[in-house]
């Protein structure tokens, strides 16, 4: 894990104002931490962290033997070890060294609705019992619950995925089959999962990027990528100046709504509606990639939040209860090219009773109800958060979306890639092993958030707060 300079405090009357459906909240004055007090920090916890987790350590020796780095996607590795989860329920984890941690990572939103919710137990045990584990034919559970989301996130039609990666690669192929165009325009830094043409430039090399203005799409040796053009969030007039040079070859721009996989990077104001209105002027399709926010960021999604509507969704995670469920869809007109045959999609699993069971039980759960609860929860998180920040000059400040937050170690707004990598991430990774060693499980690439799930009560997110507190108090000793 590397560590960068932090950002310079900057004139707040600069700072473009962020979307008013979003949370950022940026102390007056701030002091920088003294870099060895972290730096030593940092060193005594990785020490705790090994004297603690004894079981962890050895099972990722026996997993290594099997699994490349012991681990099933290589997100999950960090050195010297990951930690190792037996079970879990609720909002909590048990790992293999017997420790309860309350799971603040939560799937990244799969896991929304909590661990073993019994809502989607009961439904996908009934349908284990009574109704089937696949088909590969028409179903009606499945037509359900493809009605339950065209209602509820607006969707002319959609069809069903087995992940994000999945999704994203489909809804490229038919915004290429309906404008018959090839180039696709992405956000530096975003993460759309592993399809080729959306590998570009994810969380690139600052040497290998180009100007920052001006980012070069910077491709994996192992990628082929196709016509890919990379702009930075948050920058209408770089996005135009690509259209206006290349339209007649692009068939969409594709882009998170709000940046998750660089911690949360919020739209400035006004700026997603000025996507929009530069892809209808140009005649190119937008894409948002709601893989991440989905339900997180509130009854309908992040489109319907935020008031801007794509012309193609993708969702994942927090729609499925922890089962691997995706999906995408949109305009008619546009999903027409799925209809007739112009982007022929297909997949054995899409659809199973066991997933359309569990998808279903969310959207039974997921009422506006419960996720204005657990949103209320985490807002009071934010709250009193900015207070330990303000109360020890720390170079921090909260982002929200939805029922996810973070704390970013910048005194300025993240507000692209690029300032997110002047972020302080030696005081970001004392801060999540720091947490991580006192039971509480955020996601380990210093660039993620925490997630309120349905199962989360204030008194958790209090020991997050105190957690914080405590950690503040010794870098200031």
């Amino acid at each position: 894990m590397t560590t960068d300079a932090p950002n310079t405090t900057q004139d707040s009357a600069t700072w473009p104002a962020h979307d008013p459906a979003t949370w950022r909240s940026i102390p007056a004055s701030s002091t920088p931490v003294d870099r060895d007090r972290v730096a030593a920090l940092l060193a005594a916890e990785w020490e705790t962290f090994v004297e603690r987790t004894p079981a962890s350590a050895v099972h990722n020796v026996r997993a290594s033997k099997s699994l490349p780095l012991g681990v099933t996607s290589s997100f999950q590795h960090w050195d010297p070890y990951p930690i190792s989860i037996a079970s879990a329920r609720g909002a909590w984890l048990t790992d293999v060294d017997g420790r309860q941690l309350l799971d603040l990572s939560m799937g990244f939103g799969a896991m929304l609705v909590g661990h073993l919710n019994p809502v989607i137990v009961e439904k996908v045990t009934e349908a284990l019992q009574t109704t089937g584990t696949l088909f590969v034919t028409p179903s009606p559970t499945a037509t359900e619950v493809a009605e339950r989301f065209q209602e509820r996130f607006g969707l002319d039609r959609l069809r069903f995925t087995n992940s994000g990666t999945e999704s994203t690669m489909y809804a490229v192929r038919t915004a290429r089959a309906f404008t018959h165009r090839h180039g696709i325009v992405k956000i530096e830094g975003g993460y759309h999962g592993g399809y080729d043409a959306l590998s570009v430039s994810v969380k690139p090399d600052i040497a290998e990027a180009g100007p920052e203005g001006f980012p070069s799409a910077v491709v994996p040796f192992e990628v082929e990528a196709g016509l890919v053009h990379v702009v930075p969030y948050n920058d209408i007039d770089r996005l135009e100046h690509i259209l206006d040079a290349h339209a007649d070859e692009i068939a969409a721009v594709v882009m998170e709504p709000v940046l998750e996989n660089v911690g949360i990077v919020l739209p400035d104001a006004g700026y997603l509606a000025a996507v929009r209105a530069a892809c209808d002027h140009h005649g190119v399709l937008l894409i948002f990639d709601e893989v991440k926010t989905g339900l997180t960021a509130g009854y309908a999604g992040a489109s319907h939040r935020l008031g801007v509507t794509p012309d193609l969704v993708t969702l994942a995670k927090s729609i499925g209860g922890g089962l691997p469920l995706a999906a995408f869809g949109g305009r008619e007109d546009v999903m027409q090219a799925v209809t007739d045959g112009r982007m022929p999609h297909f997949g054995t699993y899409n659809g199973n009773p066991l997933v359309m069971a569990a998808a279903a039980a969310v959207d039974e759960v997921c009422t506006e109800e419960a996720l204005a609860t657990a949103e209320s929860i985490n807002e009071g998180a934010l709250r009193a958060l900015d207070d330990v920040i303000a109360r020890y000059e720390l170079p921090a400040h909260t982002v929200g979306f939805g029922v996810k937050g973070a704390v970013t170690w910048s005194t300025t707004p993240v507000r692209n890639y690029r300032d997110y990598k002047r972020t302080d991430f030696g005081t970001a990774e004392l801060s999540w092993l720091w947490g991580l060693n006192r039971g509480i499980l955020t996601p380990p690439g210093l660039d993620e958030q925490w997630l309120v799930s349905l199962a989360h009560t204030p008194a958790d997110m209090a020991a997050l707060v105190t957690d914080f507190a405590d950690l503040a108090e010794a870098i200031r000793a």
